[in-house]
């Protein structure tokens, strides 16, 4: 039986309303946007004319079914929120991205990964169905048997093929805590290999494993972080204060072992950016203790960068101690993992960026007729590993030099890269690479006058 929810659904449908009006008073000619407080995308755009569509009434959970396991959320809801709901039932969504901000209708249309996704997959596979404004201004509900064609082409269009308003999603049971095994490496194949073991295993010294991601410090220390969910208490760590936790995993040799609740786990890497936190001083031990902890989170620094990116600051501090510019290497690319280490070797000898995030994936079985997703056209059946990595490096002789050399070592390596950053490929690589046919029949019947930006105006020319 469905939790009651007459307020939020009647709230749902006021948000709609509204939608839909602010969608009609945009001017036919004008290219169609949402009006965002926040976002997660880290590539420079054009400047937006006009107002943007209001999703004001799209930000919360519609209800909760602890029976069935799913939940109906808005569109805009953060992963914050939508945990903060399915928590108190012993629940959570089968893919958690790392950041609060992180919206569900965000991390479908954009992608998005954590350390479940070595046996859940990405979020977009545990969608049941979704409500989508499409560019036409239709709500049409999408599903494997319903608009399938959008339904399989909505992941990594980035609202470019229309904005999910509700979604219909899976929930998995989880524990009150994660009991945590960082494993050290001195090599990266062992890691790899270990990592590999775990996958096709799904367990460690026998015991099942329910969360797994790494972390590469250099060639010579690397990290698997192994996590169980257990209902047994017991002290827990804290790194919403003064400890950090990606420092907390470090150590000489060996097994390290850790306890946190199953909210602070999932929000570990939010506190610092996971790593990024450093550039704001925010992990030195007297800003860090004058730092509000409620602004210690990815939105605050994300404010700030946004600030330093309008005003120049990085550049401008770079240029009185004489030193170039920079350029932001800002990307997340998935390689299969039989080629993981020769990518890892390649980028810790060409791009002076470290820690690097590790986080395996393999796409889940779904209706065995392999429809896939044709814009992200990872292969079934085969586990990639994400690499991500988030810094800035002297710019180059050529314009995003250090992005394009990496772009091309991924696609070298029969790898994809994720669109929420700057990138440089030609048209026609892109289509080849992003499913440029499915694409082009989707945005033909759900956009055909052409409202929404296009898939590569927007991640490529930055529109």
């Amino acid at each position: 039986m469905s939790v009651p929810a007459t307020d939020a659904r009647t709230a749902h449908a006021a948000g709609v309303e509204r939608l839909l009006a602010s969608y009609r008073a945009v001017a036919p000619t004008a290219t169609v946007r949402l009006a965002k407080p926040t976002s997660n995308l880290f590539r420079a755009r054009a400047k937006a004319d006009g107002t943007g569509l209001d999703t004001s009434g799209l930000t919360h959970v519609i209800s909760v079914d602890p029976e069935a396991c799913t939940a109906d959320v808005a569109g805009m809801c953060t992963y914050a929120d939508l945990v903060d709901a399915t928590l108190p039932y012993g629940l959570a969504p089968l893919v958690v991205p790392q950041l609060k901000t992180i919206t569900l209708g965000g991390a479908v249309t954009g992608l998005g990964i954590e350390s479940t996704s070595f046996r859940n997959g990405l979020p977009h596979e545990s969608v049941l169905e979704m409500d989508i404004l499409t560019g036409a201004g239709e709500i049409v509900t999408a599903s494997p048997s319903e608009h399938s064609d959008l339904f399989r082409a909505f992941p990594n269009s980035y609202g470019t093929l229309g904005y999910a308003v509700r979604l219909r999603i899976e929930l998995e049971p989880v524990e009150p805590f994660v009991a945590l095994t960082h494993l050290r490496f001195h090599a990266l194949a062992g890691l790899v290999k270990a990592m590999d073991d775990i996958i096709e295993t799904g367990r460690l010294d026998g015991v099942p494993v329910d969360y797994l991601d790494g972390v590469v410090f250099s060639a010579d220390e690397s990290y698997l972080c192994v996590g169980m969910q257990t209902a047994a208490s017991g002290p827990v760590s804290d790194y919403t204060g003064q400890q950090i936790y990606y420092r907390s995993i470090q150590h000489d040799d060996g097994a390290k072992h850790d306890r946190l609740t199953i909210g602070d786990y999932l929000w570990r890497w939010d506190t610092d950016w996971f790593w990024c936190s450093a550039a704001f001083g925010a992990q030195h031990p007297l800003i860090r203790r004058l730092w509000p902890r409620r602004l210690r989170r990815s939105s605050s620094y994300w404010k700030l960068m946004k600030l330093e990116r309008r005003f120049d600051l990085g550049d401008r501090l770079e240029k009185l101690k004489g030193r170039p510019p920079r350029e932001r290497v800002i990307q997340d690319v998935e390689v299969p993992i039989e080629r993981c280490v020769e990518f890892l070797d390649w980028f810790l000898a060409n791009v002076p960026i470290e820690p690097i995030w590790l986080c395996p994936l393999r796409l889940r079985d779904d209706d065995g007729a392999g429809a896939g997703w044709p814009l992200y056209p990872l292969r079934p059946q085969q586990t990639y590993v994400n690499v991500g990595f988030w810094s800035t490096v002297p710019v180059g002789s050529t314009e995003g030099e250090t992005n394009r050399r990496i772009e091309h070592k991924v696609g070298e390596l029969d790898g994809h890269k994720s669109l929420y950053s700057d990138s440089f490929y030609s048209p026609d690589e892109f289509d080849r690479l992003y499913g440029g046919d499915a694409y082009g029949a989707a945005k033909a019947r759900y956009d055909p006058d052409s409202r929404l930006l296009d898939l590569y105006a927007k991640a490529v020319q930055r529109r």
